[in-house]
């Protein structure tokens, strides 16, 4: 082994997705000693971006959360200000434009327009509607008035209930609850019900019976209150910005910097090896990687403890996605195209591979992306890695392209002539985001394998190995740019209390 560059690092972190670069920053802020170890070539995992032809595409989703200007949840705002960076933002105005069967509705930032779309369709259920998302704004407006920091730091736990007691006691009454619950207890329509259901799978991967209530509260309303907005240049800028702010408060990254142990001694983890060999230490690790992979590849064998058997058990991996990137024509595109879709043509298919068709054209909002006279298409549909295993190159390739034009076809439906406007097209499989991301079988995360109460049972920041802690979408509070950027600021504020670097404030 070679000897460690420093063994006087405070913190090093495992991988540069948002959550581990806000872990990064926000502890490089409080002065920490710390280093990023990214196995790409570029930062932000999922949230990242590849160039092609005069075309900068998103690795993942272009909705963003948090870039709200007030209140306390826009926390990717609150982490580019700790690091005194910012980042340009472009409004959207609709969240989502959804093609339902039976059901055509946009979405829009004003509450009031979405209230009204959707009661034209369920005019028997408009009490019921506006309490079930009235009832959301009471969760989110609880989260909005505290500092989300650690849940596992009592000191912050005091002052935060002291300080809103209320709001507090409201968010543990939440906590067990799911939002297909708190939905039938307002609502009996059971084309609405999918609806709801639909308004959950679009970013959990999972229907309203199986998501946290606090989680959809969140969506549900930040979208009419900070609402969504595309960072300018892309969505992999967000990454990049927060690695200027990490190396102006004294932070450093390396990359092309694959960890594949993480050492330990007498049971506690003290530092990692790369893949060639290098060893660094530090008093503190974090693990961004996914938990599947941070307990069964990164640490000896036999060393699983008992709790993350227990939550391989209680929780599964989503699945992956099959991805189109797409170049076409501007004018394939009608004026009043929105930038975000999700088109479903049979309820029965909501959850099952290659069902529900998400969409994101991210040129509407920042035409600079693509060539002129061109625009961006990412279309992506769930799929399991084990229907893209064993099969010769010539079979994968195939299989691919059928795919991709059954893709193409579900779309032309809502964009005729995008086959003949076509100027570009990549194909992303299950393995693909396996083999670029590090992430187990290409997995978004974990989803409940039955249904649980609301977020009790997900995990936090520490393990039980002492000096590890983990951070992203495995960890409370789960999936989405804005959670694991909770997760980061949680996180941080955990490691800066036990390094003695805050009083927990």
């Amino acid at each position: 082994m070679s000897p460690s560059l420093n063994p006087t690092l405070d913190v090093i972190i495992i991988g540069s997705g948002i959550g581990g670069l806000v872990t990064a920053t926000q502890l490089a802020a409080k002065g920490a000693q710390v280093l990023v170890l990214e196995s790409y070539l570029i930062p932000g995992g999922s949230s990242g971006y590849f160039d092609r032809q005069g075309y900068r595409f998103d690795v993942g989703a272009s909705m963003i959360f948090g870039f709200g200007e007030k209140g306390t949840t826009n926390l990717l705002t609150r982490a580019l200000d700790a690091v005194n960076v910012s980042q340009e933002t472009i409004t959207d105005p609709v969240q989502i434009h959804y093609h339902l069967p039976s059901l055509d509705i946009k979405v829009e930032r004003t509450y009031d327009n979405f209230l009204q779309h959707l009661i034209a369709y369920f005019p028997h259920e408009e009490i019921g509607i506006r309490r079930f998302y009235d009832e959301c704004w009471k969760v989110f407006n609880c989260l909005n008035t505290i500092d989300l920091l650690s849940l596992e730091e009592p000191r912050y736990l005091l002052r935060t209930f002291l300080q809103h007691p209320l709001a507090c006691l409201s968010l543990v009454k939440y906590l067990p609850q799911n939002v297909g619950d708190v939905a039938r207890r307002y609502i009996k329509d059971p084309q609405l019900l999918q609806f709801i259901d639909i308004e959950c799978y679009c970013w959990s991967v999972v229907k309203a019976d199986m998501t946290p209530m606090i989680n959809a509260a969140m969506v549900f309303a930040d979208r009419h209150y900070g609402g969504v907005n595309y960072p300018q240049g892309g969505v992999g800028q967000i990454a990049q910005k927060l690695v200027e702010g990490l190396e102006k408060a004294g932070g450093q990254i390396k990359y092309q910097a694959r960890v594949t142990k993480i050492l330990l001694e007498k049971g506690k983890a003290v530092g990692v090896q790369l893949a060639s060999g290098q060893v660094y230490h530090a008093r503190r690790i974090v693990s961004n990687a996914t938990r599947w992979d941070t307990f069964t590849k990164l640490l000896p064998v036999g060393k699983i403890p008992a709790n993350e058997k227990k939550w391989q058990q209680t929780y599964k991996k989503s699945p992956s996605f099959l991805s189109l990137h797409i170049g076409v024509a501007a004018a394939v595109l009608p004026r009043s195209t929105e930038c975000h879709h999700i088109i479903l043509e049979d309820w029965e298919n909501m959850t099952a591979p290659a069902g529900t068709l998400f969409v994101s054209i991210p040129t509407l909002l920042d035409p600079k992306l693509a060539p002129e006279g061109y625009h961006i298409i990412h279309a992506f549909t769930p799929q399991s890695i084990e229907d893209w295993r064993e099969m010769s190159a010539s079979e994968y390739e195939a299989k691919k392209e059928a795919a991709a034009w059954q893709i193409i076809d579900r779309l032309e439906k809502i964009f005729p002539g995008l086959d003949a406007g076509l100027d570009y097209l990549e194909v992303g499989t299950p393995r693909t985001h396996q083999r670029f991301l590090g992430r187990e079988d290409g997995t978004y995360g974990p989803i409940p394998r039955r249904k649980l109460p609301g977020l009790l049972n997900m995990p936090f920041n520490r393990t039980a190995i002492p000096g590890l802690y983990c951070v992203g979408d495995s960890t409370f509070p789960g999936q989405g740019l804005n959670a694991v950027a909770f997760s980061g600021f949680a996180c941080a504020h955990r490691i800066a209390v036990d390094l003695g670097l805050s009083n927990g404030n």
